[in-house]
Formats: C-alpha cells, sequence, structure tokens
C-alpha cells in the first residue's frame, strides 16, 4: 500500500511554484526535499530497534562499530571516528554517554589521550547481540518495498550522489582553509 502524502506534497509544491514562478523548474528541489522526507522517515524507522533500549542513533552507530571492527583492545577515538557512519565533532561525548550507561569504557592513556582505547563492555555487546537481529529483520523489511535489482541500483546511486556531496565539500574546505 503506498501512501499519497508525499506524491500530494510533492504536486502542491510544483503546482505553487509553476503558479509563482511559471518558467521556473523545481525538480531538482523537489528531488532534495524527497531525500530528505526520505532520510527522516528511514530515521525513525531505524529508531524503533534502539530507542527503546535508551540509545538515540550516534550511540547505536558507535556501539556497531565497536562490535564489528574494535579488536579486543578497542580503538583509538580518532580509529572509531574513522569508522563510524554517524559523523560528526561531538565524539567524546558520544562516547561519553556510552561510557556513563557501561556500554563502553575507555581504558589506558593516563594523561595522553592518544593512547586511550575504546571498548565495549560485556554489558555493551550483550546489548548490540541481543538487538542486532532485530535491526537486521528492520532494515530487511525497510527495503522490502524494493526488488532486489533496485536496492542496489539504489545503493550505486546513493553512492555516486554522496561521493560528488563528498568532493564538493573537500573542495569548499580547501577554499575556505586558503581564504
Amino acid at each position: 500500500m503506498t501512501s499519497s502524502l508525499t506524491p500530494d506534497f510533492l504536486n502542491r509544491l510544483q503546482e505553487d511554484w509553476a503558479r509563482v514562478r511559471p518558467g521556473l523548474d523545481p525538480a531538482p528541489m523537489l528531488t532534495v526535499v524527497l531525500l530528505g522526507r526520505l532520510n527522516a522517515a528511514l530515521g525513525r524507522q531505524l529508531e524503533r530497534t534502539y530507542l527503546p533500549s535508551g540509545i538515540n542513533a550516534a550511540g547505536w552507530d558507535l556501539l556497531l562499530t565497536l562490535y564489528r571492527s574494535a579488536p579486543p583492545e578497542g580503538l583509538t577515538p580518532t580509529q572509531l571516528s574513522e569508522l563510524a557512519a554517524i559523523t560528526g565533532p561531538s565524539m567524546t561525548n558520544r562516547v561519553g554517554r556510552l561510557v556513563e550507561r557501561g556500554l563502553a569504557e575507555r581504558r589506558g592513556g593516563g594523561g595522553d589521550r592518544r593512547s586511550v582505547r575504546i571498548r565495549l563492555t560485556p554489558e555493551g555487546r550483550a546489548l548490540v547481540e541481543r538487538l542486532l537481529p532485530q535491526h537486521l529483520a528492520n532494515t530487511a523489511r525497510i527495503l522490502s518495498a524494493l526488488g532486489p535489482g533496485e536496492t542496489e541500483t539504489l545503493r550505486q546511486l546513493a553512492g555516486q550522489l554522496l561521493g560528488a556531496l563528498e568532493v564538493q565539500a573537500g573542495g569548499e574546505q580547501d577554499e575556505s582553509a586558503a581564504g
């Protein structure tokens, strides 16, 4: 069953633009609006797995990253940041919340923050192992509206667009550093 909410919304936006600016092609804007609404809807659907356990998207991503990528001694904050799907400057705060909850721990370091390692606690590992099957089933359910070929096409197109945006962002950072 397909909801007409978003198509109706996008049609309304297109009609409004046609009325206000008849020569304007709003297709690029409407595509970005559609992708923004898709991102928000995906986020709400994904939260179903981890939010009941009091974990937010960033925390869940860090738990998964530590589970799949960390050696027994853990990862440095830099390594964790490089391997995480969710990016952002607040890695210290995100890790701190997991440490407070007893799901992760910081080891070593002494006075040298570069040698600190972050790893899952047994409680953190148990939480991931409990929620991971639900998370996988949820993501499969989310993508079930598409066939396998469509899912692969979506992944390729999203990767292509994201890659281009990352290149543009890199150029913007280079320009701002030079200015």
